[in-house]
């Protein structure tokens, strides 16, 4: 199976002696740092096949090892504590740190540094419309003091600093380069994991995305001189920098792709990964916000009581569903990709490279509609007519 390249690993290794959110000592809740190994069969489905939910050896209690062949309530139990895990990362790294905090960085240092009337303000302003205003409404109802992370999410109170603080440590810009992440995920490869839609619609999103960047930044900037030459770009991409982000550029093609990066995370990034929380998260069991027991460390020792006592009682899982329906609605009068009415550019040879990304979205949405078609679960997530322009809810 190995030599086949049909394992596949799930690792949440960045929760590993987090200290669980105890806000409410009334009801406290722990988290685990879940390792799931995961199988492709000839199906070409992922199966979960072995589950380990701790990484330390405590008072002569190892790792214990989960497998489908236990009973059926250790197995169970043990696939809500990687979902658990999932949710929880997902929540906190991939969700609001990788597109909301990050969009925003952008977004700041772009009005801070590019004037008004600069092409690339022009080019951006709809992609980061909204953002500090909804990380604003944030930081006052989910991720503060009382809030709704703390109330729902065994990622709140100081386990949330702590997390966002480790995740940082891995937040690289070749890591919010769509092509690149997948590729160090190792699952780049279509033969070897067909049917993984995140990456193919991804993909030709990003492309489109690319395509159209390209397209006007070759109409402001006949060459890389004029790039290095742009105190305001250069301004702005150091403003920015942070651990592995680049500090200036000195190429049309690093500006192109500098650009895509900021428009793809708030918009496609971020579509996929918000959406289709409601989707994925609304039957609690399957992703649970917290756990009011600890992990199980040995066989033999769980029910069905110990199971409905391990998950998220009643007041929390109402929480959990109010903030993952909110959040997977589209605004009134929402702007999606491609869609600018605001008509900040008035050049025609832009125009043109407008109208070509809008047709190049509407193939790629078609391409996407006629796939879904034969699929019993549709992934729509990344189809361009409903990815927003912006991080806004």
């Amino acid at each position: 199976m190995f030599q086949a390249g049909n394992i596949y690993i799930a690792d949440y290794a960045i929760l590993e002696g987090v200290a669980a959110n105890a806000t409410d000592p009334k009801t406290p809740q722990y988290l685990a740092a879940s390792f799931c190994l995961l199988y492709k069969n000839r199906q070409n489905k992922i199966i979960p096949i072995a589950i380990q939910l701790s990484r330390q050896t405590t008072a002569g209690v190892g790792n214990t090892v989960f497998l489908p062949s236990d009973n059926q309530y250790d197995w169970m139990l043990a696939k809500m504590w990687v979902k658990s895990s999932d949710f929880n990362v997902h929540q906190v790294v991939t969700h609001l740190l990788r597109t909301h905090l990050i969009s925003e960085v952008f977004a700041i240092a772009m009005l801070r540094k590019l004037a008004t009337v600069h092409p690339i303000y022009k080019l951006l302003i709809p992609h980061v419309h909204y953002t500090i205003a909804i990380n604003t409404k944030a930081c006052e109802q989910l991720i503060c003091e009382s809030g709704l992370f703390d109330k729902a999410n065994s990622t709140g109170g100081s386990a949330l600093g702590e997390v966002i603080s480790r995740a940082m440590k891995t937040l690289t810009y070749k890591s919010l380069c769509f092509p690149e992440a997948i590729k160090a995920r190792g699952v780049d490869n279509k033969e070897d994991l067909p049917n993984y839609y995140y990456r193919d619609d991804g993909m030709m999103v990003w492309e489109a995305v690319k395509s159209f960047v390209s397209d006007v930044v070759k109409i402001y900037y006949g060459s890389g001189e004029t790039v290095q030459e742009d105190e305001e770009i250069q301004a702005f991409v150091y403003e920015v920098r942070t651990f592995e982000f680049p500090t200036s550029l000195k190429t049309r093609e690093q500006l192109v792709e500098y650009l895509t990066v900021v428009i793809f995370t708030a918009s496609a990034q971020h579509a996929a990964v918000n959406f289709g929380q409601y989707d994925w998260f609304a039957w609690v069991p399957n992703s649970p916000s917290t756990m009011r027991k600890p992990p199980p460390t040995q066989k033999g020792q769980v029910d069905m009581k110990y199971i409905m006592e391990s998950l998220p009682d009643r007041g929390c899982s109402s929480w959990h569903l109010a903030a993952i329906w909110a959040l997977s609605r589209f605004q009134d009068n929402e702007l999606f990709l491609g869609m600018y009415p605001d008509k900040y550019f008035t050049e025609q040879p832009v125009m043109e490279a407008i109208k070509t990304f809008h047709q190049k979205l509407v193939e790629v949405t078609n391409t996407i509609k006629s796939r879904n078609k034969t699929l019993k679960v549709p992934y729509w997530y990344l189809s361009p007519d409903k990815i927003p322009n912006s991080v806004a809810i």
